[in-house]
C-alpha cells in the first residue's frame, strides 16, 4: 500500500542491475510512493542487466549510463537528470560495490594492490565523487537525502568478505565527513544503511555467502531483513520523516548487530 511518502520528490538511483538488486526494489518502491526517478549504472552493467525493464515499470524513467569513477560522466548524469526533472533532485541512492580481488580469488593477505585501488575507487570513493558532483552543481535541494548501502563487515571481521570490508569502512567514513559539510551548507543529509546479507547478484559472489545468510538468520532476533524491507527503509530515509538524521550508519539487520549469541546458534554449535 502506498503512503505517498515521496510525492513530488525526484531522485537518482545508482546500481539497479536485475530484480535481485536492492536498488531495483528501491526504485520500484520510490515510484510507488510518488517519486520521479532517473536510473543509472555503469555502461557495462547496463548491457548485462535488465534495467530497461525496470524503466518501464517506473513510468519509463530515463536510463543514463555513468562510470562512477569518471567525473565527466557524473557531471553529465546530473545535468541531464536536472534537465529531465526541470530542477534539482531530492534524493540519491548509492548502491555500488565491486571487488576485483574477490572476483579473481585473491586472499585478503595476498591482495593485488592495483586491483584494491580500483575496488576502493568504485565501491567507496565513488560516493565522494557523486557528492562532490552534486555539491559543485548545487544539484540537491535543501533537506535532500543521500543513502549508501554498506555491511557490518566494516566493523567486524568476516574473513571471506575480503577487501570489501575496507571499502565499506571507507564508504562510511566518507558519509560522515562529506555529510558534515553537506549538512552545514545545504541541510542535505547523508547516511549509510548496513543491511543484512542479501541474495543479490553482487553479494552472492562472496565466498561462503550461503553460510553468511544462515548464520545471520540464526543470530538475528527478527531474522534477516529482506531486500524489500531495505527498500522500505530507504524510502523512509528519503522522506521528510527523517529530516534530522544525518552522518549515521543505520543497522537494518533484524537485530544482528547488537546480539551476542542466540539459542539456535548454540544448538547448531553443539551438533
Amino acid at each position: 500500500m502506498s503512503h505517498q511518502l515521496l510525492k513530488g520528490k525526484k531522485g537518482i538511483i545508482f546500481g539497479a542491475l536485475d530484480e535481485k538488486s536492492i536498488a531495483w526494489k528501491t526504485a520500484l518502491k520510490c515510484y510507488e510512493e510518488g517519486a520521479q526517478i532517473v536510473l543509472t549504472n555503469a555502461p557495462v552493467a547496463l548491457r548485462m542487466g535488465e534495467i530497461n525493464k525496470l524503466s518501464e515499470l517506473c513510468g519509463n524513467a530515463p536510463v543514463i549510463g555513468a562510470d562512477v569513477t569518471n567525473m565527466d560522466d557524473l557531471n553529465e548524469l546530473f545535468v541531464k537528470s536536472m534537465e529531465y526533472f526541470g530542477g534539482k533532485v531530492d534524493f540519491i541512492l548509492h548502491s555500488i560495490g565491486m571487488s576485483l580481488n574477490v572476483r579473481k580469488g585473491k586472499h585478503y593477505t595476498e591482495m593485488d594492490y592495483d586491483w584494491n585501488a580500483r575496488t576502493l575507487d568504485i565501491s567507496a570513493m565513488s560516493l565522494h565523487r557523486v557528492l562532490r558532483t552534486a555539491w559543485d552543481l548545487d544539484a540537491v535541494n535543501d533537506w535532500g537525502s543521500v543513502v549508501a548501502l554498506t555491511y557490518i563487515a566494516a566493523q567486524r571481521v568476516f574473513p571471506d568478505y575480503n577487501e570489501m570490508a575496507d571499502a565499506k569502512a571507507l564508504l562510511e567514513s566518507v558519509t560522515r565527513s562529506f555529510g558534515f559539510h553537506y549538512g552545514d551548507k545545504k541541510k542535505v543529509r547523508v547516511n549509510t544503511i548496513s543491511q543484512s546479507p542479501t541474495r543479490t547478484t553482487a553479494g552472492s559472489g562472496v565466498k561462503g555467502f550461503d553460510g553468511f545468510i544462515d548464520y545471520a538468520e540464526k543470530m538475528s532476533p527478527l531474522g534477516n531483513a529482506s531486500a524489500e524491507d531495505c527498500a522500505n527503509y530507504i524510502v523512509v530515509m528519503f522522506s521528510d520523516l527523517t529530516r534530522m538524521v544525518t552522518m549515521q550508519n543505520l543497522f537494518h539487520d533484524g537485530g544482528f548487530s547488537f546480539t551476542g549469541v542466540t539459542l539456535p546458534v548454540i544448538e547448531q554449535m553443539g551438533k
